[in-house]
């Protein structure tokens, strides 16, 4: 990667890894800290509460990524960043569940991720663009495991308005990065014709990513209901967690070499279809693991995660990438946004699904739900081709 690149790489990093802890930040205390609020003994709301981000944000990233094909990259990313630092604003200013479920709702209404990766995918060659993505993807499954560990402990002195305020905080550093460090886009998606969403409907490997990170988070948020309550069994504390999904995913960084090295010999999609495989296996494993009836041990529960983090960080990696490849320059953001719109309905179905899989069907209820989920992403991304932009306008 040149100077220019690794600046364009480690800025961009650095504005989702921002935005990102003071969102990770919040889910680990939300549901208990909620009960504090007016309104916080109902549930469902509190649900909702923890749910609305995921909505909000999927109506806005196409419409945003479309916005920024046409008026430019930094001017979205900016708006949108306002609109989330508004948004957090009202959470911290909230005294009632609703207030937050408002506050939450506007904070996905900033919806800048597909923005923000086309951004990326501007100002990188496609030979580096997947080392890019990884840098992105690697930041937002650090500040995952950061905010784990520091969550507990910042609810307990400022509380969840205080989180709020913080997160309000990092969301200006994050607008300073955009204007200050990122490095000037290029000029030329102004004279570009508008992109329509149709367009997107001509590419069947986009589709096939779409449907792909849709399952990617609806399986990621589905296990986050199930996984807590298994390192608890094996006698892990709550506080404690952290110590579990900390090496796992710092040693899961590791893997991401032997990615790169796939990527020089042309072997994305074997890499694509490797990380599906193993997310798959962690889903069986974890199956397989509640249908004994025998309490858990660390051991295999640590191994199961440092298997999905890899996994995992390999998805986040290549398929945003292969998306800014396969889509033409005047779809790009479309198709981002399109990318991120399925994203953040996964996640908003993972929370949703696992929850009532768990309450009806136990861990291994969500854990074979999960596996299929997996078997049916692995066949629909079997016939991918991850052919670069130019040969893909001319299919």
């Amino acid at each position: 990667m040149t100077r220019q690149e690794l600046r364009s790489s480690g800025s961009l990093a650095l504005i989702f890894a921002l935005r990102m802890l003071g969102l990770f930040l919040v889910l680990p205390v939300f549901a208990l800290e909620a009960r504090n609020y007016a309104g916080g003994d109902d549930p469902a709301m509190v649900g909702l509460a923890l749910g609305m981000y995921g909505l909000t944000q999927a109506v806005f990233q196409l419409p945003l990524g479309l916005a920024s094909d046409r008026f430019g990259r930094k001017k979205v990313i900016v708006l949108g960043l306002l609109v989330f630092a508004a948004g957090s604003l009202m959470a911290a200013l909230a005294d009632s569940l609703m207030g937050l479920v408002w506050g939450r709702a506007l904070q996905g209404a900033g919806a800048v991720s597909a923005a923000v990766t086309a951004l990326l995918a501007d100002l990188t060659r496609e030979t580096v663009r997947t080392k890019a993505m990884a840098m992105v993807g690697g930041s937002i499954a650090l500040m995952f495991s950061l905010a784990l560990v520091l969550s507990p402990l910042l609810a307990g002195w400022v509380g969840l308005a205080g989180i709020f305020w913080i997160t309000l905080a990092l969301t200006v550093a994050g607008i300073v990065a955009v204007v200050a460090i990122v490095p000037p886009e290029p000029r030329r998606h102004t004279s570009l014709p508008r992109g329509r969403f149709a367009d997107l409907l001509h590419y069947p490997d986009l589709l096939r990513l779409n449907a792909g990170v849709f399952v990617l988070h609806t399986v990621q948020m589905a296990m986050w209901v199930a996984v807590p309550a298994l390192l608890v069994q094996a006698g892990l504390a709550k506080a404690a967690h952290w110590q579990v999904y900390l090496p796992a995913v710092l040693l899961s960084f590791a893997a991401l070499g032997r990615l790169f090295a796939m990527e020089r010999k042309g072997q994305l999609r074997t890499a694509l279809l490797l990380a599906i495989v193993l997310i798959l296996l962690v889903q069986a494993g974890l199956g397989a693991l509640t249908l004994s009836g025998d309490a858990p041990s660390l051991w295999p529960l640590g191994a199961a995660m440092l298997v999905f983090f890899i996994g995992f960080n390999m998805l986040e990696a290549t398929q945003p990438s292969l998306v800014s490849r396969m889509a033409p320059d005047s779809l790009r953001g479309a198709a981002l946004g399109a990318y991120n719109t399925l994203q953040s309905l996964g996640l908003f179905a993972g929370g949703f699904l696992g929850g009532l899989l768990s309450r009806h069907g136990g861990m291994a209820g969500v854990f074979g739900a999960t596996a299929v989920l997996c078997v049916f992403w692995l066949v629909i991304t079997w016939p991918l081709q991850p052919i670069g932009r130019e040969a893909v306008k001319n299919t």
